[in-house]
């Protein structure tokens, strides 16, 4: 719905934001929704930021560029700044608090830490902690065949998501045409809820047609329902009365 480079300037907005009873601790994205600096902020924040991102096009760094960690060697081509991570330390934890309590609107902070100067110690600091995490997550990404089919099967259903959404959002082809935050938030807020709406209308009839088809003595397991997704739209009509 917004040009790649707004999509991580307001991931931090959409966790920070949550007012549902759910309580996210992973978030999945694909590789338009990451930066180095927002892997630092997710894990301040107490998330996991998980995005699938392209292996052989990511820089791996090592913590000390004394060690050896054998074949490894040949994919770890840099070396993250602990010094600067210590020195910032805890201005990291006062801008995490401050996003944590709503001080400050998060893609406000992550716009001015990614525009600051190249001199910008907290802002370099930022950046080495994420490229230390990005190379933790990516390494435990290439061993783990099971996380791999979890970060695709939760971002199909995203994916599935974002097809309902552009389906509703029929006018200017589902784009945001204003910069304005409070009209972007008040638009999708109205989005949601249509695509909720939605959602609600096509759980009620699927339960009511899988209960009639059990009645009948058709055989529907749990997990049969569990591939069922409630985002169908090709039913909707968007712009009818």
């Amino acid at each position: 719905m917004r040009a790649p480079c707004a999509k991580r300037t307001y991931v931090l907005d959409g966790l920070l934001e949550n007012d549902t009873i759910l309580r996210p601790k992973e978030h999945f994205v694909d590789q338009h929704g990451y930066t180095d600096q927002l892997f630092g902020l997710c894990h301040l924040l107490g998330y996991s930021l998980m995005p699938r991102l392209t292996v052989s096009k990511q820089t791996l760094s090592k913590l000390d560029r004394t060690k050896h960690y054998g074949p490894l060697d040949a994919v770890l081509h840099a070396t993250v700044d602990l010094a600067r991570i210590r020195e910032q330390w805890n201005q990291l934890v006062r801008v995490a608090a401050s996003l944590r309590h709503h001080t400050a609107p998060a893609h406000i902070v992550l716009t001015r830490l990614a525009s600051s100067a190249p001199s910008d110690r907290l802002a370099k600091a930022l950046t080495a902690l994420g490229q230390a995490l990005k190379t933790i997550y990516l390494l435990r990404y290439i061993q783990d065949e099971a996380r791999r089919a979890r970060m695709q099967l939760q971002l199909n259903r995203g994916e599935r998501r974002h097809q309902l959404a552009r389906r509703l959002f029929f006018a200017n082809q589902g784009a945001f045409q204003t910069g304005d935050y409070e009209e972007i938030m008040n638009k999708a807020t109205c989005l949601s809820l249509l695509s909720n709406a939605v959602m609600v209308w096509n759980t009620m009839h699927m339960t009511r047609i899988i209960a009639q088809l059990r009645a009948r003595g058709e055989t529907i397991t749990e997990e049969d329902c569990a591939r069922i997704s409630p985002f169908a739209s090709a039913h909707v009509i968007p712009n009818g009365t």
